[in-house]
């Protein structure tokens, strides 16, 4: 689960590998794999055209997007779920990712599942412009519909980093947050705020263990744990695994 196991320390994951010790083997289904980012703003910096930057990062990590989404049973309970991945782009939210997890929260309002996400991302896509700012409410006003209206039970995982537009939007909205151990969590990162505000950012109070005491999320859970900690919620919201004996 890339843990140190002599001193706890949570290295980064991938998405793929993420879904592999969250999901039971074989009941894994994506969702929109197919969606791909276009430029909608005809974005080109010195290096390299946006367009070429998106297929150089799906050449290198396999993936489409910045975020996996899905569904499958965890310990026997049917769930949706979105994985962002850091390595693509920075697991920034373009207009693909804010489609895909608005359309993951669509499918869990109307199936009537509980909702996973789990956040690492540097925030919005800058190479998109404000329509990835838009990607903020548009996700929003899905959870509002998912929690508000329907009753559903939406739990955001944190880990690091989760920083700007997500943690600014879905990334605060679960009805239960949890963070992995030392995950660096923040609005705007260390550098930015000291070049804004011309302050000195206090050195740990963008880690998770700080930023619990201060009231910001629920849980701190350790990566091993995480699955069955998770079974224990929905279980408590009344979300049972499947017993296809009962069905006959």
């Amino acid at each position: 689960m890339n843990v140190c196991e002599q001193c706890g320390y949570h290295l980064k994951i991938s998405s793929s590998e993420r879904i592999e010790v969250s999901i039971d083997p074989g009941t894994w289904e994506p969702m929109d794999e197919d969606m791909i980012s276009v430029d909608p703003i005809g974005f080109h910096s010195e290096e390299a055209r946006y367009k070429d930057r998106i297929d150089s990062y799906q050449r290198k990590t396999g993936l489409t997007e910045a975020v996996q989404t899905g569904i499958g049973q965890l310990n026997g309970i049917p769930v949706a779920i979105g994985v962002m991945d850091f390595q693509f782009m920075g697991g920034s939210m373009g207009c693909v990712v804010g489609e895909k997890i608005t359309r993951l929260i669509e499918y869990a309002t109307n199936q009537f599942r509980p909702l996973i996400i789990v956040c690492a991302s540097g925030g919005a896509r800058m190479q998109e412009g404000s329509l990835s700012l838009m990607q903020m409410a548009k996700i929003s006003s899905a959870l509002y519909d998912y929690q508000s209206n329907k009753k559903l039970l939406y739990v955001s995982i944190l880990t690091s980093p989760t920083t700007g537009g997500v943690t600014a939007s879905f990334g605060m909205l679960g009805d239960i947050i949890i963070a992995e151990p030392n995950s660096y969590i923040a609005f705007a990162g260390k550098r930015v705020i000291e070049q804004t505000l011309n302050k000195t950012v206090p050195e740990g109070s963008q880690a998770a263990e700080y930023l619990f005491q201060k009231g910001l999320f629920d849980l701190i859970v350790p990566r091993n744990l995480l699955k069955s900690v998770l079974s224990e919620l929905f279980k408590l919201h009344a979300f049972f695994p499947l017993n296809f004996k009962s069905i006959k």
